[in-house]
């Protein structure tokens, strides 16, 4: 079996210019790129024509008060939509725009990362089932945190192949920049730096990199760019780490949620995708064993943060999304395992393209249907049932506004505190107050606070009826009614019931206090 930790002979002979004609014309450069760029267009037709799903929403709230961090997250994906909104004003594209260009140059780091790793072949293979799993394809237009961790979790791990293949050591202090980036998107990027510990540790021919001064300052210049989230967080009482660490582990004991979780990654991979990497992972598996650099170089940067999802899933329910930066790395050992395989066996070779063309097609109808929807048969069922709708409400909503003389919007649930802020922005009848959530006020210590006085007269709180705590109202003003109800729904199939209630004459202090300290015992 090749040594798959080493580069082979031959792989030289495939980074050069010569062997790229001996591609089929999918895996050459050109190729790529003209398939990628089509993706991006498509993209930017949806993104621009559909609406926010619900954390999107929230988020770009945050692009509209852009700081060093917030409670759900580091602060990255809100200095993305910031940009976004100051070039295309507040729109749906501007929250989304950073998010479809940081595809392109995942997937251009992507190739180059795998052509250093494993030559041309598998780097083209790489790059278009990167590109054909669900996450990417279908989800590669929406605004979260995940976006840019996957994108520095890549280029990190990019800047780590150029260290081995060149034996430079001044990329350490790409690896640093990049790390830190990562680490200001999503604190799941803290395990890429334990993955690169390890990495040193285990390698023999790694640990020489202690004994350069360039790995010390990539190690320090991470720590620096990440340094004001620390501060942000500090004069907050840590608030962001208490959101996302204080689950880790917490639940008893149970297998409830792990097969859910490997159920998940294998879905949004694409599953033909899926067996194929699990395959490369078990060849790459067994040059790590054997403490190759390029093998464990894979292997190891992936295992402490898949270790954790593992650890977590046996506590409590994974997020489907919380994997991503680890596809980029599934679509390296799928595309190596099929470039080799596909040369011996012609079974690969369909079965690799079949993975390709699925993916895609899926990737495109999901697009198109997100913007005209096909059917509404699925209701909730169908993934993008939290995009529909919601113009039709935030029409609705400014009707019984201006019946009601309503000043202010209040609700109780973060997503539809950005939906309706989006909507209603440019409504001047309700223009007295923002939209403001009445609980949960820790979300917006980003934000300035409403004065109490611009909840005089008539207000709504508008809720769902899955989640309406109209309860919370009671106490805080001295008429609560409940005055429309009407279906968010997508051709003529309901998804869920809106309810609006009519308030008037608060009797006190109508936002709970924005608390940054957590409880303790």
């Amino acid at each position: 079996m090749t040594d798959l930790g080493q580069q082979p002979k031959d792989l030289r002979e495939q980074r050069e210019p010569a062997s790229l004609p001996d591609l089929p014309l999918f895996l050459r450069p050109g190729g790529l790129v003209a398939l990628v760029l089509a993706l991006a267009v498509l993209k930017v037709w949806a993104a621009a024509n559909s609406h926010l799903v619900e954390d999107e929403a929230y988020y770009r709230l945050w692009g509209l008060h852009p700081a060093l961090g917030y409670y759900d997250h580091p602060p990255m994906i809100a200095w993305w939509i910031w940009a976004g909104q100051q070039l295309l004003g507040d729109t749906v594209l501007a929250v989304r725009a950073a998010v479809i260009l940081s595809s392109v140059l995942g997937s251009l780091v992507l190739w180059r990362t795998g052509l250093l790793l494993f030559g041309a072949r598998a780097a083209g293979w790489a790059v278009l089932f990167f590109n054909a799993s669900l996450l990417i394809g279908i989800g590669g237009i929406l605004a979260t945190p995940d976006a840019p961790s996957v994108l520095f979790w890549g280029l990190a791990f990019w800047a780590l192949v150029e260290l081995q293949t060149s034996e430079n050591a001044n990329w350490w202090l790409a690896v640093g920049l990049f790390a830190g980036l990562g680490l200001v998107s999503k604190y799941s990027c803290l395990f890429l730096g334990t993955g690169i510990l390890l990495w040193l540790v285990w390698v023999p021919t790694a640990r020489k990199w202690f004994g350069t001064w360039q790995l010390w300052a990539g190690g320090l210049l991470a720590v620096y760019i990440f340094a004001p989230v620390l501060y942000w967080n500090q004069l907050h009482d840590w608030v962001s780490f208490y959101k996302q660490f204080g689950r880790a582990g917490s639940g008893a004991l149970t297998s409830k949620y792990i097969f859910e979780f490997i159920g998940a990654v294998f879905g949004l991979m694409n599953p033909l995708v899926a067996l194929p990497a699990c395959l490369g992972a078990a060849l790459l598996s067994r040059g790590t064993w054997g403490k190759q650099a390029g093998s464990a170089l894979v292997i190891v940067t992936v295992l402490p943060f898949l270790a954790y999802l593992i650890f977590h899933s046996l506590h409590a329910r994974v997020q489907a999304n919380w994997p991503a930066p680890l596809f980029p790395a599934f679509a390296l050992m799928a595309g190596m395992f099929v470039a080799r395989a596909s040369t011996a066996s012609r079974f690969w070779r369909i079965w690799a393209t079949g993975a390709v063309v699925s993916g895609l097609v899926i990737a495109v109808v999901v697009q198109i249907h997100a913007v005209a929807p096909l059917t509404g048969v699925l209701a909730r069922k169908d993934p993008t049932f939290q995009l529909r709708g919601w113009p039709e409400v935030g029409r609705q909503i400014e009707q019984i506004a201006e019946a009601e003389d309503a000043h202010f919007v209040l609700t109780s649930s973060y997503g539809l505190t950005g939906h309706l802020d989006f909507l209603l922005k440019g409504h001047t009848a309700v223009s007295q107050a923002p939209v403001s959530q009445v609980n949960e006020r820790i979300r917006y210590i980003m934000a300035p606070q409403t004065s109490s006085e611009s909840f005089g007269g008539t207000g709504l709180y508008v809720t769902t009826n899955r989640r309406d705590r109209s309860a919370l109202l009671l106490d805080r003003f001295a008429d609560v009614r409940l005055i429309a109800e009407f279906p968010r729904q997508v051709r003529g199939v309901e998804l869920e019931q809106m309810r609006v209630y009519r308030m008037s004459d608060p009797t006190g202090s109508v936002l709970d206090p924005v608390e940054t300290r957590q409880p303790t015992g």
